[in-house]
């Protein structure tokens, strides 16, 4: 990658320096250098996503299925926690199938990198937009692993491997290897979503237990690129932090400097993240090509 993003406290490229830097990040990605890591944000590049496309439009959609007290409303991970604790894990989990059973809509940026055979790819939610692309490539080289509450499936692992129908499969020897760390609405639905489910990961994440091996593995040699993902959570920087961890850098985020918050700016800076400063629609474009 440019020696443009290589480390610094929050390091920030505007204008033509980003636009030149995006040519940059398309090689790494091309020369499988790069992991990318994709957000709810890559939903509405072509318009308004058919399922929510924010923890907060998640929030919305629950609460108006399951009445819920006001100190929690807009909280996805409280809201869900209160769902299950007064409903049962069941009806969370036929809640979160309803909200997301709209059928995944690639966006251009989606079928450009299912198009690269690349190591690994992160996708931080759950509708499944990326799985389908690959899909749609015809690329059989592919596993998707997903993150998955322990508890809710009874079972003592953190995560399973599927193939593109869905099948369970190996995640050693695949060509590009998803990981969808929060899991995915597909094909079982057992998503990570409620405080207790992330409760049950954090307490080791910092060890790293829940993020499978072939992930660290691959890690190893790459950075990241940040695309379409918000950090305004805290959740959502644990859980970024620890993915990226021990991995080769340099890593870049493509989001306007304007619309961040003061969270998301010392995360950035904190991880040595250079932000590309940008519109993602005008980004998008110009890493596609």
């Amino acid at each position: 990658m440019s020696a443009l993003l290589a480390g610094g406290p929050l390091e920030t490229l505007s204008g033509e320096a980003a636009r030149s830097a995006l040519a940059g990040l398309r090689a790494d990605l091309v020369a499988d250098r790069l992991v990318p890591y994709l957000g709810p944000g890559l939903l509405t590049l072509d318009g308004p996503s058919p399922v929510p496309a924010s923890p907060e439009e998640v929030a919305a959609a629950l609460q108006k299925r399951v009445p819920v007290p006001g100190r929690i409303r807009g909280n996805m991970w409280a809201v869900a926690q209160y769902i299950e604790s007064h409903r049962h894990r069941r009806t969370l989990k036929k809640l979160m199938a309803d909200i997301f059973a709209a059928e995944p809509r690639p966006s251009a940026v989606h079928r450009f990198l299912a198009g690269l055979p690349l190591g690994l790819v992160v996708d931080s939610w759950y509708d499944g937009a990326f799985a389908a692309a690959l899909a749609a490539a015809g690329r059989s080289d592919a596993v998707d692993v997903q993150g998955m509450s322990r508890a809710a499936i009874g079972e003592d692992r953190w995560y399973r491997a599927f193939d593109l129908a869905g099948r369970p499969a190996a995640p050693d020897g695949a060509r590009t290897l998803l990981y969808t760390p929060h899991g995915g609405i597909r094909p079982d639905g057992d998503v990570l979503v409620s405080d207790s489910d992330y409760v049950e990961a954090l307490t080791e994440i910092d060890i790293q237990t829940p993020i499978p091996q072939e992930v660290r593995t691959r890690r190893a040699t790459r950075g990241f690129l940040f695309l379409g993902c918000r950090f305004h959570d805290q959740m959502l920087r644990t859980y970024a932090r620890q993915i990226v961890k021990r991995s080769a850098g340099p890593h870049a985020c493509v989001a306007e400097a304007a619309t961040l918050t003061p969270n998301e700016r010392r995360f950035l800076a904190a991880e040595n993240i250079a932000l590309i400063d940008l519109p993602l629609v005008e980004a998008m474009q110009r890493l596609v090509g």
